[in-house]
């Protein structure tokens, strides 16, 4: 019961840590790139409303689930090629099926491929946290 517990705290640090990226890469979206570029225009969200609503539940659903993930993967190995693993195909998943939908619906890929680099971004930042809360003792990794 005290790993389940264990594994709940990371999922829920994960969880926060992508919603905290998600705030900043909108705010970054809708105040600097998509004014300054047309292309990424379609970047901008305009008002919270149910959509964005969703996007927020996907993220902390996918954040959760990253952490959790995340704890098992890195164990107490010390191999930085492990942690950039993890957080490559967790980032890479969701940015790549992005740049699918790109292809598939717009007639410019750029936009998704914007949101594919977040994607890496964000599991680097909430992977960053999530070590960072092992280091002080917040959260145990998995032995």
């Amino acid at each position: 019961m005290a790993e389940r517990f264990e594994s709940l705290k990371t999922g829920a640090l994960a969880g926060l840590s992508l919603a905290f990226a998600f705030f900043l890469t909108t705010l970054l979206n809708n105040l600097v790139l998509a004014k300054s570029f047309e292309l990424l225009s379609s970047l901008a969200i305009d008002s919270l409303n149910l959509q964005w609503l969703v996007r927020l539940g996907i993220v902390c659903f996918s954040g959760l689930l990253f952490g959790v993930t995340y704890r098992y993967i890195i164990r107490s190995d010390k191999n930085p090629q492990i942690k950039a693993g993890g957080v490559l195909a967790f980032g890479l998943v969701r940015g790549l099926s992005q740049v699918d939908v790109g292809l598939s619906c717009s007639g410019t890929v750029v936009p998704f491929v914007v949101l594919a680099v977040e994607s890496v971004l964000w599991f680097g930042l909430a992977a960053f946290f999530l070590d960072t809360a092992m280091k002080l003792g917040w959260i145990k990794p998995f032995p």
